[in-house]
C-alpha cells in the first residue's frame, strides 16, 4: 500500500499516466535544444524502474551525488507544471484561478480596465459555483485596483465591492469555524475513539453544543451547509447516535443531488458523505435505503460527466466495493460475494499508491468475514493473519482486536486446539496492552478460554448463556458497535441451532426487512 517513506518523485511519476507522460515529454522537449537532457534522462530511468533505487540513477552516470537533489527537485517542479498546463478546461476551479492569473497579468501591465472586466465575470463564475474563497479573492483585487482612484468608475462601486466584501468574509468565517468544529471532532474520534460512558457522552455533547448553537441553517448557503452537517455527523458517530448519522449524512447527499454541479465539482464531498450514508444504513441495518443508495452511487459515479482522476477513481473503488461486502455482510449472502475478493485484490494493487494501509487492512477484515460465513476457515484465517502480523496499525486498535477474536474462533471452528490455545495467550496479551477495552471483548475472550473446559455435553448450554449474556451488551449504546465488527450472537445461535451463520443472518434479515 502507499508508503509515505517513498521517493515523492517516483511516487509521482508512476501516477502519470501514458498521455501525461508523452505531454511530459513534449513538454519538456521545448524547454531544452535536445531531449537527452539529464532531467529528461533521470525521468526515463526512473519510469522504467520497478523501485525507487538511488545507486542505479548513479550508475548510470548522468549526475553526481552532490547534484541530484537539484536535479530531482527540478524535474519534480517540470512534472507539475507540465500537468498544470494540460489539466481539463472542464474544471471550473481551474478555470477560475486562470482568469485571476490573467487579471494579474493585465494589472501589472496597467491595463486596469481590462483586468476588472476579467475579474467581474470571473466573480460571477466563483459565486455560481460557491467557491466563496476565490470570490472573495476577487472582491479584494477589485477593491486594490478601484482604490488607486485610476479607472474613475461608476458612483457607488466602492460601496457595492465594500458591501461584496462583507458579505463573502462573513460566508467565508461561517464555514470556516464548521469545519473547524469538523476537524476537532474527527481529532477527537482518531484520539480517543467512540464514547465509552455517560461521562464522555456529556463531555462531548456540551464541547458540541457550545459550538454549534452559534450557527443559524437558514442563513447558509451550499459550502456552510456542507459543513454544517459534516460537522453534526461526526458528533453523531462520536456518541453513536447511529439515527442522528443517517440523518446528517442523508442531508449531506441530498444536498449534492440538488445541487448537480455540486457533485461534479465537489467529487470527494460528494462520495465521503454517501460512504457515512452508507455507513449508518449499514450500523441501523436499513437493508432497502442501503441498497437504494449504494445503486444510486454506482450510477452516479458511472455517469460520463463524473470527473476522473486517480484520486477519484480510489476513492469510489474504496467506497463502492467496501459497501458491496456490506450488503452482502447485513444480508448474510456470503456465498453470492465470493466473486467480489479477486476484483478487490486486483483493484487494491492497481489503487496500491492512493489507498493507505489501515483501508487495506479493512478490506481484508471483510474478505475473513466473508470466508467465515461460507465456512473457509483456512482463507478466512490467512487474511486475519495478514491484519494481526501487521505491525503499523496503532491507530487502529479495534480492528487488530477483533481480527484476533475472530481469528480464535475460526481455529476453534477448525478443531485446531493447539493453536487456539496459542492464539488465545497471545491475544490475552493483547488485549492486556489494549486501551480502552470493550465488554464485548473481555466477554469474548473469557467464554473461548472456558471452552475447553467444558464437557461436551454442556457446550449447548454455555453458548445459549453467552448468547443471553450477548444480547444484554448488545442493548448497550456503548457496546452494541462491537456487533458490527463481529457478530458473535450469530454465531452463538448457529452452534445451538446447528445450522450455517449465513441461514441464521438470512433468517434475521428477512424478519427484519426494512
Amino acid at each position: 500500500m502507499a508508503n509515505h517513506q517513498k521517493d515523492f518523485l517516483f511516487v509521482l511519476i508512476k501516477s502519470l499516466s501514458k498521455s501525461e507522460k508523452r505531454q511530459f515529454k513534449i513538454f519538456a522537449s521545448r524547454l531544452e535544444t535536445s531531449s537527452n537532457t539529464k532531467f529528461i534522462e533521470l525521468f526515463n530511468i526512473l519510469d522504467k524502474s520497478e523501485a525507487y533505487d538511488e545507486k542505479l540513477i548513479l550508475k548510470s552516470g548522468i549526475i553526481k551525488k552532490v547534484q541530484l537533489s537539484n536535479l530531482k527537485s527540478y524535474l519534480y517542479k517540470q512534472i507539475l507544471v507540465s500537468i498544470r498546463l494540460n489539466i481539463p478546461s472542464q474544471n471550473t476551479r481551474y478555470q477560475i484561478r486562470e482568469q485571476i492569473d490573467f487579471a494579474t497579468i493585465l494589472y501589472n501591465k496597467g491595463l486596469y480596465k481590462q483586468s476588472l472586466k476579467i475579474l467581474d465575470k470571473t466573480k460571477i463564475i466563483a459565486l455560481e459555483n460557491d467557491e466563496k474563497l476565490m470570490a472573495y479573492e476577487i472582491v479584494e483585487f477589485e477593491k486594490l485596483i478601484e482604490s488607486q482612484y485610476i479607472t474613475r468608475s461608476i458612483q457607488g462601486r466602492a460601496d457595492e465591492l465594500v458591501i461584496q466584501a462583507k458579505e463573502l468574509n462573513y460566508q467565508n468565517t461561517i464555514s470556516s469555524k464548521l469545519s473547524n468544529l469538523s476537524l476537532q471532532l474527527y481529532g477527537i474520534m482518531l484520539k480517543t475513539g467512540y464514547v465509552k460512558s455517560d461521562e464522555e457522552y456529556k463531555y462531548i455533547d456540551n464541547y458540541f453544543n457550545k459550538h454549534i448553537a452559534k450557527f443559524d441553517e437558514k442563513k447558509f448557503g451550499f459550502r456552510e451547509k456542507y459543513w454544517f452537517y459534516n460537522a453534526n455527523l461526526w458528533h453523531s458517530f462520536l456518541v453513536q447516535d447511529f439515527l442522528a448519522s443517517y440523518k446528517y449524512a442523508y442531508k449531506w447527499v441530498t444536498l449534492f443531488y440538488n445541487n448537480p454541479t455540486m457533485i461534479y465539482l465537489n467529487p470527494v464531498f460528494f462520495l465521503k458523505g454517501n460512504h457515512y450514508l452508507l455507513e449508518s444504513l449499514f450500523m441501523l441495518k436499513y437493508k432497502s435505503k442501503f441498497k437504494k443508495y449504494l445503486m444510486l452511487l454506482e450510477e452516479t459515479t458511472s455517469d460520463p460527466r463524473f470527473p476522473v482522476n486517480d484520486n477519484i477513481a480510489s476513492l469510489s473503488f474504496l467506497y463502492l466495493y467496501n459497501n458491496k461486502l456490506n450488503y452482502h455482510i447485513l444480508e448474510g449472502t456470503f456465498n453470492e460475494s465470493e466473486y467480489l475478493i479477486p476484483e478487490i485484490l486486483d483493484k487494491l494493487k492497481l489503487h496500491s499508491e492512493h489507498l493507505d494501509e489501515h483501508h487495506e487492512m479493512l478490506f481484508f477484515y471483510k474478505i475473513a468475514s466473508i470466508y467465515f460465513g461460507i465456512e473457509k476457515y483456512v482463507e478466512c484465517i490467512f487474511y486475519l493473519e495478514k491484519i494481526i502480523n501487521n505491525k503499523n496499525l496503532s491507530m487502529r486498535e479495534d480492528l487488530m482486536c477483533f481480527a484476533r477474536l475472530l481469528s480464535l474462533i475460526a481455529h476453534y471452528e477448525l478443531g485446531n486446539d493447539y493453536y487456539l490455545e496459542n492464539q488465545l495467550k497471545n491475544t490475552y496479551k493483547f488485549l492486556l496492552k489494549m486501551n480502552d477495552l470493550h465488554e464485548v471483548q473481555k466477554e469474548i475472550i473469557r467464554f473461548m478460554k472456558n471452552l475447553n473446559s467444558i464437557y461436551p455435553s454442556d457446550i449447548k448450554k454455555e453458548f445459549i448463556k453467552m448468547r443471553q449474556r450477548f444480547i444484554e451488551l448488545e442493548n448497550n449504546t456503548y457496546e452494541k458497535r462491537a456487533f458490527l465488527y463481529l457478530d458473535i450472537i450469530s454465531w452463538l445461535e448457529s452452534k445451538i441451532e446447528n445450522r450455517k451463520i449465513s441461514d441464521i443472518i438470512k433468517a434475521k434479515a428477512k424478519l427484519g426487512n426494512r
